[in-house]
């Protein structure tokens, strides 16, 4: 089984985009649109650390 965590619909790409490029901003990350080998694994592990927490506590307040 091929596992394929591409986004092929341009508006869930555009958003997700913006949403990760704000949770960059909010830790203090340097993001760039495309690619970003300056990052070190911290920053990026941190990037990708406040997007899960944001969409846990978006999840939550559904409730």
């Amino acid at each position: 089984m091929k596992s394929n965590n591409q986004i092929n619909i341009p508006e869930a790409r555009e958003a997700m985009d913006k949403f990760k490029m704000e949770a960059a901003q909010e830790v203090g990350v340097d993001l760039k649109q495309g690619y970003n080998g300056h990052l070190t694994s911290r920053e990026a592990g941190s990037v990708g650390g406040q997007m899960v927490k944001k969409m846990i506590e978006a999840y939550e307040r559904s409730l």
